[in-house]
This record gives C-alpha cells, sequence and structure tokens, in this order.
C-alpha cells in the first residue's frame, strides 16, 4: 500500500522525520469500521518501511475523540456470523503484533475518548499521552465478549493484574488522569497540551541514535510477545463470543443506550 491508497487515515509529514497518522473519521468520534480496522494493520509496515520516517505519532481527528470503539454496523456484522468473526480475529491478531513488530518508535496523542481497536493503539504505543478528561474503557465485556484484543498482552505488564482484573471484568471507564496513576499511560496533560506534547517527544526520539532507540524498543517489546500465547487465546474466546446470545443482546444494549440483560446471567 501506499499513503495515498488510506482512506480513513490521514498523513502529515515533518521535516524531522516524524510522521502524524490521523484516525479520521471524525463525524463518527474516529470508531473503527471495517475498512479503517484493516488500515489500522496495514500503516505500521507501511511507515516502518518509509526511510524518510523516523517516529510515528498517531491521534485522532476533531476534539472529541481519539476512538471510539468499533462502528456499531460493522460490530453487527460480527455477531452470529463465523466468517467474518474468523477475518476479524486475524485483522486483530495482525493490529497487535505488527504494531510489535515496528521497528520506529510510535507515540499516541489521545486527544479524546479511547475504546475497543483504538485503545489498542494507543495503549500499545511506546510512549502514550492522553488528556487528563479523556474517557478510555476496554469495553468488551460490555458487549458480552471476552477482552480478547490488545488487553491481555499489555495491561497487567502496565498496571498490574489487580487493576487490569478489575477494569477488563467490569468495562468500567477510567479518565486519563486515573490512567496515568495506574501506569497505563506516560503522560496525563490538558487537552490543548497533549499533540504538542507527542510532537515533541517525537522529535527528541527523531534526533537520537536510530540503531540504539529501535533496538531498546524491540528488546522490551520481547515482555509482550512473551504473552503471545495468552493473547492468542484471549482473542479466540472473545471472537467466539460474536457467536452467542450475549452479544447479541449486548450490541442491542449499546444501540438502546440500556443496561443490558445477558442471558449468561440469568
Amino acid at each position: 500500500m501506499q499513503y495515498g491508497d488510506f482512506r480513513h487515515l490521514g498523513f502529515d509529514r515533518r521535516a524531522d522525520g516524524v510522521l502524524t497518522v490521523t484516525l479520521d473519521r471524525p463525524e463518527v468520534m474516529n470508531a473503527t469500521n471495517a475498512r479503517m480496522h484493516w488500515e489500522l494493520t496495514q500503516v505500521w509496515q507501511v511507515a516502518g518501511e518509509d526511510p524518510t520516517v523516523k517516529v510515528i505519532v498517531v491521534t485522532g481527528a476533531g476534539d472529541r475523540a481519539f476512538s471510539a470503539g468499533g462502528d456499531l454496523e460493522w460490530v453487527q456484522s460480527l455477531v452470529g456470523n463465523p466468517v467474518a468473526t474468523a477475518e476479524a480475529m486475524d485483522e486483530a491478531r495482525d493490529l497487535v503484533y505488527n504494531i510489535l513488530n515496528c521497528k520506529k518508535p510510535i507515540v499516541s496523542a489521545i486527544n479524546g475518548t479511547a475504546v475497543g481497536a483504538g485503545l489498542a493503539v494507543a495503549l500499545l504505543a511506546d510512549v502514550s499521552v492522553i488528556a487528563d478528561e479523556a474517557k478510555i474503557t476496554d469495553g468488551h465485556v460490555r458487549l458480552g465478549v471476552a477482552a480478547g484484543d490488545h488487553a491481555p498482552i499489555i495491561w497487567p505488564l502496565l498496571c498490574g493484574m489487580a487493576k487490569a482484573k478489575y477494569y477488563l471484568m467490569t468495562g468500567e471507564f477510567m479518565t486519563g488522569k486515573e490512567a496515568e496513576r495506574l501506569g497505563l499511560v506516560t503522560f496525563s496533560l490538558p487537552r490543548e497540551e497533549v499533540l504538542g506534547r507527542a510532537l515533541e517527544i517525537a522529535g527528541k526520539l527523531a534526533t537520537g541514535s536510530q540503531d540504539a532507540i529501535r533496538n531498546t524498543k524491540m528488546s522490551l517489546n520481547n515482555w509482550m510477545r512473551m504473552a503471545g500465547p495468552i493473547f492468542d487465546n484471549a482473542l479466540t474466546l472473545e471472537m467466539m463470543g460474536f457467536l452467542g446470545p450475549d452479544a447479541k443482546e449486548g450490541l442491542d444494549a449499546i444501540r438502546n443506550k440500556r443496561k443490558p440483560d445477558f442471558p449468561s446471567a440469568q
């Protein structure tokens, strides 16, 4: 792929070798539809192979959200559909591993709400800067499926098992300030300072020894790679959930903004 092939990701090049990637569906709070989800699996290799790029900064378009999770129409296509869930599972696996395998540093500027695949990108970045009032949640259990994409591979490392279990099993939201306190993100700042700080960090990384920085990143990422079997298992369990009745109820509850009544809880 070339940069011009992406429909829902925008790109801005800086002279210092920093590439800003913007999730660009602001009319729906940058929710991931099928195309954007796939594009988020591809962009890391495209930027990674671009010799003019030293550091990647990823953010969301507009001032409301980084990414509000999966587009409900796309999620609907997964419920009860084994072919679609198998495809989504492959993409979810690629999204996580392609980020981990990208040698160039990634800095996330989390300018607002971050859920689902968007949160995966935000937290798997090497450095994360979030708005104080931004709200984040993994959100899978709210839909009635297991927390299966990025969470099992990274949350226990970032915030510890006790906090990871609580937030992943309850689906509670937390603010950027709380995320920083727990160690889920690197820095929490007023919203207007988030992108500037992310670009400042990226610029600093772009002037350092690229071999040393990249080799340090890839060495540290081996902690996540050791959790690969945990992630693969969780991802399978998540996709199995889309084939059951709880996901159907969870999706309807989200659509109608009501409390779900999961069949498995009756």
